[in-house]
């Protein structure tokens, strides 16, 4: 297939890659283009902001992840070609600098490796703050140090006025890198104040903002080179269907998804797996819906419950919802934030208590600083849910909370790389729940969505294992 593409990535994090994203997404979507945005890596924000940025009404889509170390390579390049079938063009976000990845012997999980298996010209955001010359010596040496990775051309944040631009540009053309563009230094296009140092939702980014963003791209920036040079990208050859069947699969089962404030961090094309293997999808909201659909499965995924934990203690007739539907056997899914909203209390970070839901014998204690961040490896040490004993899967882990365990109880995992629940043990597990602080991507190993899937038609059948 061919589909025109880019990957805007930095020079390190920070240097401004996300501001340029959103302007690049809505300078695109004003053209009227069908833009397809992703995520390189295990981000569960950025790609809210994408969708905000990449909004088209009909012709909106929605921002996917691209991570070579959580999925096989086949997988990822399956997943980017069926989001991005139909669009006019394809913009990914990278993750930290263009050249970092799991680890610094290889560009293994790296937005350099994502960008030669998809072939996608790259757009270098540099930090120019207090540099010109520097600057460009930085992007010669990005553009050279790995020869199959195509830097197209430098777009620069921070630059203080046309005369910081044009020594930039002049700089650049010595070390034979165009500069496409600029974002000036500007206080009106940041990013709100952020939680933990993150953007909990996109809905906590106004529109105005974005479009802040755009105005200067469309400003400062060649935006007709960017699309000029994602359409040299060649064309993609893609494999057969790994993930998906190539035929829609009856949905016969409901699971209800959480999804509010407090719950949003998903992998989309995880839930689409889910439609996939035959679950009808619902979203409901712990923090607002007092009672819970008729389903035949719940999905709690990740967010910020210790923001909105208030709320969530508040709304009893729903924790006691979640409670009554774990006790009667309902197959339930929990990670990070959903495991913290499945425990008993939760403590935030001056001490207050708030009740959750009881279902699991923990208490959350949110701390000041990370308590686990980094890719991990979980062997599963008995049948679970998703996973059969001795099969492996990759994940991620990032939280500022750790639980106390008030009673025994089984974990499922072995977490090689991670802190999991308990000195390296993750995924609290009982015949028909699993909870774990690891975030999974189904994409990485499918079967983990049809035995979700298959668990939840056994228990709307009436049996059970």
């Amino acid at each position: 297939m061919h589909i025109p593409r880019l990957i805007v990535a930095g020079t390190h994090s920070g240097a401004g890659k996300t501001s340029v994203t959103l302007g690049v997404l809505r300078a695109l979507r004003r053209r009227g283009l069908t833009v397809q945005p992703f995520k390189v890596g295990p981000d569960f924000l950025d790609p809210g902001l994408h969708t905000l940025a990449a909004d088209g009404g009909a012709r909106s889509r929605i921002s996917r992840n691209l991570d070579t170390w959580l999925l096989p390579h086949a997988t990822v390049v399956e997943l980017f070609a069926r989001a991005a079938d139909g669009a006019d063009i394809a913009v990914a976000e990278g993750m930290m600098g263009l050249y970092d990845g799991v680890d610094g012997r290889t560009d293994a999980g790296s937005t350099a490796e994502v960008s030669k298996l998809l072939q996608v010209p790259v757009i270098l955001v540099v930090d120019a703050a207090g540099a010109v010359r520097s600057a460009a010596a930085a992007a010669m040496g990005f553009a050279g140090f790995d020869p199959d990775v195509i830097i197209a051309g430098v777009i620069a944040d921070r630059v203080g006025g046309s005369r910081h631009e044009q020594w930039l540009r002049d700089a650049l053309q010595t070390a034979g890198v165009p500069l496409l563009g600029v974002l000036p230094w500007d206080g009106r296009l940041g990013l709100p104040e952020r939680h933990l140092g993150l953007v909990p939702a996109a809905a906590q980014t106004s529109g105005s903002a974005v479009d802040a963003l755009a105005d200067a791209v469309e400003t400062h920036v060649d935006v007709d080179a960017l699309i000029r040079a994602a359409g040299q990208a060649p064309p993609l050859v893609v494999p057969g269907p790994s993930c998906f069947p190539p035929m829609p699969v009856l949905q016969t089962v409901t699971i209800a998804v959480a999804h509010d404030e407090a719950f949003s961090f998903y992998y989309q094309d995880g839930l689409d797996l889910l439609e996939s293997r035959g679950a009808r999808l619902v979203s409901f909201s712990p923090m607002h819906d007092r009672s819970l659909p008729a389903v035949d499965g719940l999905y709690l995924g990740g967010g910020f419950p210790e923001v909105h934990a208030a709320a969530l203690s508040e709304n009893a007739q729903m924790r006691a919802a979640i409670k009554d539907a774990a006790a009667s056997g309902v197959p339930m899914y929990a990670e990070c934030g959903g495991l913290m909203y499945l425990a008993r209390q939760l403590v935030d970070g001056v001490g207050r208590e708030y009740d959750m839901a009881g279902v699991l014998p923990l208490v959350t204690f949110m701390q000041p600083r990370l308590a686990a961040l980094g890719y991990v490896t979980l062997q599963a040490t008995t049948d679970t849910l998703l996973l059969r004993k001795g099969e492996s899967v990759r994940g991620h882990e990032f939280h500022f909370s750790t639980v106390t365990v008030n009673r025994p109880v089984e974990f499922g995992f072995a977490s090689d790389g991670g802190r999991g629940i308990a000195q390296g043990r993750d995924g609290i597990c009982t015949p028909s729940l699993l909870a774990s602080y690891t975030h999974l991507h189904f994409a990485s190993h499918p079967a983990m969505a049809e035995r979700f899937v298959e668990a939840c038609k056994r228990y709307k059948s009436g049996t059970r294992d």
